[in-house]
């Protein structure tokens, strides 16, 4: 009996954990269907229908779709190229030792000390000489410098889990180094391209603070400086504000998803080989 209640009590916890995650996603989606006068007079109940008239508006109306597509450049190449760049860096400093290899390490980990955000002032300066500013070019500069500490942090332990027979297994087949790389141990990255890649999608996708600085073009914002200027145009038409935060979201929601199928993947893979 005890053991039920205990279950019962862990499931009940878990259930109202759930539910407030949960549920202010399911009250901006209801919100974003509903009329601006319906969110005012009820706005915890249901839409009285189903219209995508406000998807269409902020579509049009805002010219939404241009903060996605800026965001889903930026967010795309960052990340593509954190991951690319560190996991490479990761490999040679794992795999091969050289006079500066602790030296090359702890250069790479200070960057997880430091805070790129106290260096704005120079950074502005650099992106300033280097014609960049105003350009979607700066920000990616920026995430991906910004991001590979982390992730060298990352793929360095991993790579270090992994025995090196893999890789002699690989030479005596014939494969060069890269080779060994893209064909041996990068298939057992899955975990940790996962767990890099979810990390760094979530800043990237969500930072406010480098595009405000770094750019000046309206049609250059990414969707935290959309969103700004709906609030600061639109902020009594709460129903395009909730539209636009539903659009926002969404993309993320989904790549999160994917992210974490191809992690619990990359799991089992890795343990069973």
């Amino acid at each position: 009996m005890a053991g039920r209640l205990g279950q019962f009590a862990k499931y009940l916890i878990l259930s109202l954990v759930s539910l407030s995650v949960l549920y202010p996603f399911f009250l901006m989606i209801t919100s974003s269907l509903k009329s601006n006068l319906e969110i005012l007079t009820s706005p915890l109940g249901l839409p009285s229908g189903f219209s995508l008239e406000n998807y269409a508006l902020v579509w049009e109306k805002v010219s939404f779709g241009k903060y996605v597509w800026n965001s889903i450049y930026v967010s795309g190449l960052s990340v593509f190229l954190i991951l690319f760049i560190s996991s490479l860096a990761a490999f040679y400093l794992s795999r091969f030792t050289f006079r500066w290899n602790s030296f090359v390490l702890f250069f790479f980990m200070i960057g997880l000390m430091l805070p790129m955000k106290l260096a704005i002032l120079p950074l502005y300066m650099i992106m300033l000489q280097l014609h960049l500013l105003d350009t979607l070019t700066s920000l990616v500069i920026l995430y991906v410098a910004g991001g590979i500490p982390f992730a060298v942090f990352v793929f360095y332990g991993f790579f270090r889990t992994l025995p090196t027979e893999l890789d002699q297994s690989a030479r005596l087949d014939g494969c060069n180094s890269f080779q060994v790389y893209y064909k041996i141990i990068l298939p057992l990255m899955k975990p940790a391209l996962g767990t890099v890649a979810i990390v760094q999608l979530i800043g990237v996708w969500n930072d406010f603070f480098y595009p405000l600085i770094f750019l000046k073009s309206e049609e250059l914002s990414t969707i935290p400086l959309g969103v700004l200027t709906l609030f600061g145009e639109y902020d009594t038409e709460w129903n395009l504000l909730f539209a636009s935060l539903t659009i926002s979201s969404l993309p993320m929601i989904v790549a999160f998803l994917f992210a974490s199928r191809q992690f619990i993947e990359g799991l089992t893979s890795g343990a069973i080989k």
